[in-house]
């Protein structure tokens, strides 16, 4: 396959400047390859285009042009859906300086950002005014709302508030013709016809490239409380879950699901990390948030700690006695995915099945795995709120990274195949990308393959928006 002629590269770093269309190698590396070294693509041309009439100008050209486009947010993305392919002709179109927060709304509670603001710098913006952006991620330094809401983000908030569709309200895009549909209202209620904001949502920029959005705000928590609990089974921390739920209504704003091993690992290899409990099974990180005030969150969480004790669900409990304590019980979850790594190969599955059967599937899930490696150490872990795990697959100790990897598609095979036999998806809140589209295509039903196919076709003739993802 031909290279993209230099004169073409040129007309496109035209539109961006000089000092913005990066083309040496070491400028164009972290583009090209992700945070876990999985996926790594070859590009000749990065765009950092400066605002949404730039953006506009290059996909029109790349549309007359036929040349493939990769929009990229952080580069944080874990299924490959932000990364070239390895041909040289495609190029990488990155969102980070598309940064700037439009306008804060607190009697609307609505916040409009640019793609490019990274998730954390949202959440202080909010919180300066007073406000709370729920969106929380382990990457949330880094990544950025365009990719948050092109990959549909979920997190650890989606229990109370959603995952990033719900949080929308509403989008700029522009679209492959460089044609920009401004949809960015504050509106709760909007009837009139296609919700079309969610056709981009969760697409992956497979359809068009989010520019900016405006995404809902919410009042700050007079008090919150957080506990970490040790249980004897999933199917314990499914009551739990329950008690907790009726008692505690929305005001139960996050309640995560960890094996001992998970909690093993973040211990033994991120410095800082201390267990809060030892000697159980399973654990699960519980929090409860209220509007009134700090004294209120204390007694609910208390009671329903009581509750659990009495109904035997509940072995032990800390309840974190400051926001040290509490920023530290968070710590350790959102690191248990960085410190898989040193253990070994992992697999991967990011998947959910309805919250009342995730002790099901994690019981037949485990038999699943051991058929294909019975030394495999199985890590789970998750937003047990939502129905979404992360079921990951630790290479045996002593084995040879590449010699496990050998078992991915079986292994693949295996855990998925108990996902569907409980009507489950297997990608809750990763998406696609690159890694899953065979998958995707194999076993999605025909009729809805061939409605993803006519809206691509609808909306990317040309073909340009992010080959080879998704569909």
């Amino acid at each position: 396959m031909e290279p993209i002629d230099s004169a073409l590269l040129d007309r496109f770093a035209e539109i961006v400047g000089v000092n913005h269309a990066l083309r040496s190698p070491s400028d164009i590396e972290p583009f090209v390859m992700e945070p876990r070294g999985l996926w790594s693509g070859v590009t000749p041309l990065v765009l950092r285009p400066a605002d949404v009439d730039e953006v506009s100008r290059i996909l029109r050209l790349a549309t007359e042009t036929r040349t493939p486009i990769v929009p990229q947010g952080g580069n944080t993305g874990l299924v490959g859906g932000q990364m070239p392919d390895r041909s040289g002709r495609e190029i990488v179109l990155s969102l980070s300086r598309l940064n700037r927060i439009r306008e804060i709304d607190v009697l609307s509670n609505t916040i409009t950002a640019e793609a490019g603001v990274v998730l954390e710098t949202l959440q202080r913006q909010a919180d300066a005014a007073d406000r709370l952006f729920p969106l929380s991620l382990g990457a949330q330094g880094s990544c950025q709302i365009g990719g948050n809401l092109s990959s549909n983000a979920g997190g650890t908030g989606v229990l109370a508030y959603g995952n990033a569709r719900e949080l929308c309200l509403g989008v700029e895009v522009v679209l492959p013709t460089g044609e920009v549909l401004d949809d960015l209202r504050k509106l709760k209620k909007d009837n009139t016809g296609y919700d079309l904001k969610n056709l981009f949502i969760g697409a992956e920029g497979t359809l068009g490239v989010i520019t900016a959005a405006v995404l809902k705000l919410f009042p700050k928590p007079k008090g919150k409380e957080v506990a970490w609990i040790g249980v004897e089974s999933p199917a314990a921390a499914l009551n739990l879950f329950s008690l907790a739920s009726d008692r505690a209504g929305s005001g139960l704003t996050a309640f995560e699901l960890m094996a001992d091993i998970a909690v093993e690992f973040s211990v033994r290899h991120i410095p800082g990390n201390v267990r809060p409990l030892e000697g159980w099974p399973w654990y699960v990180l519980m929090e409860i948030s209220s509007g009134r005030s700090s004294d209120d969150a204390r007694d609910l969480i208390e009671h329903v700690l009581s509750e659990g004790f009495e109904a035997g669900l509940a072995g032990d409990a800390v309840i974190a006695a400051n926001l040290a304590q509490a920023s530290a019980f968070w710590r350790l979850r959102e690191s248990l995915s960085e410190s898989q790594k040193p253990e070994g190969a992992s697999i991967k599955h990011d998947i959910s099945v309805p919250v009342a059967a995730i002790p099901d599937f994690i019981a037949e899930a485990g038999k699943a795995v051991a058929s294909v490696s019975a030394a495999a150490r199985v890590v789970c872990f998750g937003h047990m709120g939502d129905g979404n795990l992360h079921y990951n697959v630790s290479q045996p100790v002593g084995v040879e990274p590449e010699s496990f990897l050998k078992l991915y598609k079986p292994m693949n095979k295996a855990v998925h195949d108990v996902v569907r036999a409980h009507n489950g998806s297997i990608s809750a809140e990763h998406g696609i990308g690159r890694l899953k589209c065979d998958e995707l295509l194999a076993t999605a039903p025909a009729i809805g393959i061939d409605l993803m196919r006519r809206v691509k076709a609808a909306f990317d003739p040309a073909g340009i928006m992010n080959p080879g993802k998704v569909i």
